[in-house]
């Protein structure tokens, strides 16, 4: 189960994000955001189920034991989670040890899914391959990871904080941008143009560089058009001949559409098996963030690459320094956790150093996992979403259940730390992920926000967190703020400031694409959303009573008796009402939208809608001060009635809330940047 489905913003920001491609594991998405996992994002993921342990035996990494294992879970895993088809690769010590197609490539036709011939988008993991064509260009020296990126580009990228970017910025996605999804799935091929995209999306800047992990998809966009600038090359040309060919990847391309040669190959793209209906080709745009088609034993040639320090049979297509250097640990959001290397993020597991990158288009859901010392690589991806069970969970527990099958480990037990209830009420509160747009979407990213709430005994229990099995996760705390998860491996770390305030938190427990930051107790979900449907319930009760109050004295033929002054206001106050109540509601109505066609938001479909409710929104504001001054006007007329003052009265403080809801979470802002 996605952490993050039971939060309809965690939904738009995986559909908006991550399904916008960071696809590793999205996200809060949440939010995840989420990420978010918005499309080209990591995918969201959930936690390994609870009270597992590993299994005693250590089996033997064999083709032989990998049929039996994948054979015996794999289809029924696909049934289960209703997805088509899906594909599997593992590879050791330079070979490629296992491969096999699961499922459907075409429902209608029955066609089933080869690992050698048939093409799926891996999302976010084509990410990895801009990155080391990145790195092929810092090893020629044409190329500084920690020079401003601007010396590279033909546009200008300010600065924050008197900071620039660099590419090692870029390559641990700690440039400082908000997320950004529109354009990100064109809808037409005449739509995709890297250079046109990247100089009219660029993104604010909401973190000085270096300092906060956040999933960026036009980060990665602007690597690839940097490697397109000093090689001379077009970034899909580049690829095509530094990568694909060398390594022999004669079924893969990041063109859009696919060359006519290769398009027959596509497997298609669903839902999930029942709806049965096929998806058309998914574009993306920046390409580099996540364009890729390739095959299985295609990519089983890019991770034997990778594990044997840049080598593939005689060619070579990095050094074996360049190699260490990239899998090498650059940034984490927390001393001990895994973090960044220069584009592969970690994931550490089972006593293995592990690295990968997952990526998840709206259709099709991915995984890369290298295990450095064990010279082990094993990719997965699958053609459809399907239901809460699918992809995203079926694709984490295969992993889970590899890892303990042939690299067992068991986490030394440690005791509960003396600190815990004093640290718990420290914690306790609502935390946002870094990964989010403050530009245009400030109001969805709230529905993300996830609390963290202490029991008696300081365990902790973080809302929209659960197992498989839909059950909450706790975290108990076995050092100064480091908490463990009970009966689980995962661990979690609370960072403080100078002052031991807590800034954010981090955890192995997700891909480490973004931090959880500590939000304000006003802009908070748990006293903002309570006080902003209370504050809407009175504007619309408010409308509804003054409907029927003058339907009841039309009939009766009592008219009320106001003086010219006080029925003006009193008009414009009811025009008040109803602009704050519609903005809300119309708000609402578009996180609803997106919910059910996230379309609607990432081919920019919802842009005038958008700009529609920031119209409310000023009309709202003054509405909110014509509430308030029809309601002084009451308190200084004659002969109105204590129900009627207190009423007004209440009214104009919803009115004023509002207000502050308005201006504080952006809805009139006039920015589409998203």
């Amino acid at each position: 189960m996605n952490r993050y489905a039971k939060s309809i913003a965690a939904f738009v920001i995986t559909c908006v994000a991550g399904i916008a491609m960071a696809q590793v594991p999205q996200v809060a998405n949440p939010a995840s955001a989420s990420s978010a996992a918005l499309p080209m994002s990591p995918a969201p993921t959930s936690a390994a189920p609870t009270g597992a342990t590993p299994q005693d035996v250590r089996h033997e990494l064999t083709a032989d034991d990998l049929s039996v294992f994948f054979d015996g879970m794999v289809p029924f895993a696909l049934q289960r989670g209703d997805v088509a088809g899906g594909v599997i690769s593992v590879v050791k010590d330079g070979k490629l040890l296992f491969a096999r197609g699961y499922g459907y490539a075409d429902l209608k036709q029955r066609t089933p899914v080869s690992p050698d011939s048939t093409m799926f988008r891996p999302g976010s993991t084509s990410k990895l391959f801009t990155w080391t064509a990145v790195m092929q260009q810092v090893e020629q020296g044409k190329l500084d990871l920690d020079r401003d990126i601007n010396t590279y580009l033909d546009f200008k990228i300010p600065p924050r904080d008197g900071k620039p970017i660099t590419l090692r910025n870029l390559m641990t996605h700690t440039p400082g941008f908000e997320d950004t999804a529109r354009g990100l799935l064109p809808a037409t091929p005449e739509e995709v143009d890297l250079e046109k995209y990247l100089k009219s999306h660029v993104p604010a800047r909401i973190f000085a560089p270096g300092e906060i992990v956040a999933y960026s998809n036009y980060g990665c966009g602007l690597a690839g058009y940097i490697v397109q600038r000093v090689s001379g090359e077009r970034f899909e040309d580049y690829i095509q001949h530094h990568i694909f060919e060398p390594l022999g990847m004669h079924h893969s391309s990041f063109a859009q559409p696919l060359p006519a040669a290769l398009a027959p190959l596509m497997a298609k793209g669903y839902k999930s098996a029942s709806d049965a209906k096929p998806q058309s080709f998914e574009l993306v745009d920046p390409a580099p963030a996540g364009s890729l088609s390739s095959t299985a034993t295609d990519m089983a040639n890019f991770m034997i690459a990778q594990l044997q320090g840049g080598r593939f049979g005689d060619t070579r297509i990095l050094q074996q320094h360049t190699a260490d250097l990239m899998h090498s640990q650059q940034y984490t959001a927390a001393p001990g956790l895994p973090g960044f290397d220069l584009g592969f993020y970690q994931e550490d597991s089972n006593g293995q150093r592990i690295i990968g990158h997952g990526g998840d288009t709206v259709v099709f859901h991915s995984d890369l996992h290298l295990l450095l010392d064990a010279n082990v690589g094993i990719f997965m991806s699958m053609n459809s979403a399907g239901n809460e069970g699918g992809a995203h969970v079926v694709r984490k527990a295969i992993f889970r259940a590899f890892l303990d099958r042939y690299f067992p480990h068991e986490p030394s037990s440690e005791a509960t730390a003396s600190t815990a209830k004093a640290d718990a009420a420290r914690v306790s509160g609502w935390y946002e992920s870094s990964r989010r747009n403050e530009s245009a979407l400030r109001m969805f990213y709230m529905l993300s926000q996830i609390s963290v709430v202490p029991d008696a005994d300081g365990v902790l229990t973080i809302s929209a967190w659960t197992d498989y099995a839909g059950k909450p996760l706790h975290w108990r705390e076995t050092g100064p703020l480091h908490y463990r998860e009970v009966n689980g491996k995962a661990t979690l770390d609370f960072i403080a400031d100078a002052q031991g305030n807590i800034r954010y938190w981090a955890t192995d427990a997700e891909a480490p694409v973004f931090v959880f930051q500590r939000v304000s107790a006003s802009r908070s979900m748990g006293l903002a959303g309570p006080l902003v449907a209370v504050s809407t319930l009175i504007m619309l009760v408010t409308l509804l009573l003054w409907f029927i109050g003058g339907r009841v004295r039309k009939h009766y033929r009592r008219p009320l008796e106001l003086a010219p002054g006080q029925r003006r206001s009193r008009l414009l106050s009811h025009l008040g009402v109803a602009a704050l109540a519609a903005v809300v509601v119309g708000w609402l109505g578009l996180i609803a939208a997106i919910s059910i066609n996230e379309n609607f938001l990432l081919q920019g479909a919802a842009t005038p809608w958008i700009y529609l409710l920031y119209v409310i929104g000023v009309l709202a504001l003054l509405g909110a001060i014509a509430v308030v001054i029809h309601a002084v006007r009451a308190w200084m007329a004659p002969r109105r009635g204590r129900w009627v003052l207190a009423g007004e009265t209440l009214l104009a403080l919803a009115a004023i809330y509002l207000a502050w809801f308005i201006v504080a979470f952006g809805m009139i802002s006039f920015n589409v940047r998203f």
